[in-house]
């Protein structure tokens, strides 16, 4: 068979990436309607993390072990894979009390300040070089952030405390992910991710457990966090096969205009005309700064060897 092309291969990793987040917002959409429903938002990730981990058990476990010849659970690195699961979790539950409270598109678009705080940490963690461009796009993204989360806009004061520290989670997330990368496979990574969170939800889900019998379409919308979250992360997972980050991170912007998309149709919330404006203004940060990333790597760098 005919191998792809770059620019099929590169179509194709944008697809799945595409694919992947906006499965991903049907996730979010999920959790937000739970848990305005009166479900704790432990519970709603103990159902997510629980399904998640039986459906890559039952379908990529296997499959790892045929094409690597070893369990998917051995890792190189186990404090690592472990510490960064459990923050995983964290993150998970903490983005699900964003959700409760703030709309959709507000919510997602704090969250996509995580990569810029990821660009502002990397020198010291991840040891990678200083550019001014970075801290441009930080300053950019956080001013848009500043607009979104201003007082008297559509976000509560907690839903901004809530929203900063849930970024600022997933920034550590992401360091640690390119970390946890360089010693084991993504898939590892990803396997870990969902065991260690079911395990850690599984026993203290009995400490924040509703008293409510749920319904024919509850159970249906518990469930549907398991399969959503497990195909979202496969495809996301699969665009960075198929494309290089770089060339990849502009896309995964468009996951604001699922979010709202989900937003305006299930809980009926548009963002206002100013907080639409800081919205543009981080994924402007954020788009920016990858078109400048990559120029850096595929341009600049070899014309200067």
């Amino acid at each position: 068979m005919p191998t792809a092309t770059p620019r099929a291969k590169l179509w194709l990793g944008i697809a799945c990436l595409v694919l992947g987040q906006w499965t991903l917002s049907l996730l979010d959409t999920a959790g937000k309607l739970l848990a305005q429903s009166g479900y704790h938002v432990v519970m709603i990730a103990w159902m997510r993390y629980s399904l998640n981990t039986l459906m890559m058990a039952a379908v990529l476990a296997p499959h790892f072990y045929r094409k690597y010849g070893h369990s998917i659970l051995r890792t190189r690195r186990p404090r690592l894979q472990l510490f960064r699961a459990a923050l995983l979790l964290l993150s998970t539950i903490v983005f699900f009390s964003v959700l409760k409270i703030v709309p959709l598109s507000e919510g997602t678009a704090m969250n996509f300040c995580a990569p810029l705080f990821v660009l502002a940490i990397s020198p010291w963690l991840l040891k990678e070089k200083s550019y001014a461009s970075r801290w441009v796009a930080v300053a950019v993204g956080f001013t848009g952030m500043l607009i979104v989360m201003r007082p008297g806009g559509n976000i509560v004061p907690v839903g901004v405390m809530l929203g900063l520290l849930s970024a600022l989670i997933f920034a550590a997330v992401v360091v640690l992910t390119r970390k946890t990368n360089q010693f084991d496979h993504p898939m590892v990574t990803l396997f870990y991710g969902g065991l260690v969170g079911m395990v850690i939800s599984s026993a203290i889900v009995p400490f924040f457990w509703t008293p409510h019998v749920p319904t024919t379409a509850e159970w249906l919308i518990l469930a549907s966090t398991g399969i959503t979250s497990t195909i979202g992360h496969l495809l996301v997972n699969s665009a960075y096969k198929h494309a290089e980050a770089s060339l990849l991170a502009p896309y995964a912007y468009l996951q604001i205009i699922s979010a709202t998309t989900m937003g305006w149709l299930v809980f009926g919330q548009l963002p206002d005309s100013l907080t639409a404006v800081g919205i543009g203004i981080i994924c402007a940060g954020g788009v920016g700064i990858a078109f400048v990333e990559h120029r850096r790597v595929h341009v600049d760098a070899p014309a200067s060897r």
